[in-house]
């Protein structure tokens, strides 16, 4: 009913309906703004497969389909929790696990040898910012910014990285100093803690919350409290491919977003659909 809008892949739930009363905006981070990171499960996966002890007859394969699968399903959760499944799964095989912790600052290591130079490239002219951005980002936060409507950013990230990735790709001054992500005691950030406390302090109601991104955990917290969830099944490997990565699609669908978009490249059909 909706998707004549769009000229490129779109998906809508199939009670999907446009909503008058929309005031703020949520954001994930990396995978529905940032590229910054991109690969980044290339990194985690191996570091599980190598971690976890081998059960007899278990394939190199099937102890990467494991890892993989347990990743992505915390995937938007702080990145501790990854790694304390990790320590769960290497306990229950037998083994002797690190402190979760630990884990992150080996995972953190490995990230930063592979993307480092994209940060330093931004600085240094080499990379052009906007190639480190979902296609359409910059364009959308203008969109919404010149509606009057305050866009909040919340990453399972640690907060100083994402503060420090956000100002390198000229994005972070649209959020207004509400960037939030995640902290050393884990237990002080969640995005659905960052969701309460945008409807607590500005006394709105949940349906007037919208959302994007392309983890299971902001979309699922968004609906839990009525809102609005824009899905982003973006292909982060081939930035501007106007193609969904379909092991997203799936599972944000699947956990009841609202809208399922590749990146921002309809803006005017996206908007029109969200503020009729």
């Amino acid at each position: 009913m909706f998707a004549h809008h769009f000229k490129g892949l779109v998906d809508f739930a199939s009670g999907f309906h446009p909503r008058a009363g929309l005031t703020h905006v949520l954001f994930d981070f990396d995978g529905t703004l940032s590229l910054v990171r991109q690969g980044w499960p290339e990194v985690m996966v191996p570091m599980f497969t190598e971690v976890l002890p081998t059960l007899s007859g278990e394939t190199d394969e099937q102890r990467r389909q494991l890892a993989f699968e347990d990743i992505m399903r915390l995937n938007g959760k702080q990145t501790i929790y990854q790694m304390i499944q990790l320590a769960d799964r290497v306990r229950e095989r037998g083994g002797v696990p690190q402190e979760p912790l630990e884990y992150k600052h080996e995972y953190l290591k490995r990230l930063d040898a592979r993307i480092h130079h994209r940060v330093e490239g931004i600085k240094a002219g080499r990379i052009q910012r906007d190639d480190l951005t979902v296609y359409g980002t910059r364009a959308l936060l203008e969109a919404l910014v010149a509606r009057n409507l305050p866009v909040y950013l919340a990453s399972g990230t640690d907060e100083q990285f994402v503060k420090a990735e956000a100002e390198a790709l000229d994005i972070a001054h649209f959020f207004k100093g509400h960037i939030y992500g995640a902290q050393d005691d884990y237990k002080k950030f969640s995005k659905k803690m960052v969701i309460e406390r945008i409807l607590a302090e500005n006394q709105i109601p949940g349906h007037s919350l919208l959302a994007f991104g392309d983890g299971y955990v902001e979309i699922e917290n968004t609906k839990q409290v009525g809102g609005l969830a824009v899905a982003v099944a973006s292909d982060e490997a081939n930035n501007g491919s106007g193609q969904m990565d379909e092991w997203k699609r799936q599972r944000l669908l699947g956990v009841g977003a609202d809208i399922c978009v590749p990146d921002y490249r309809e803006l005017d059909a996206l908007l029109d659909v969200l503020f009729p």
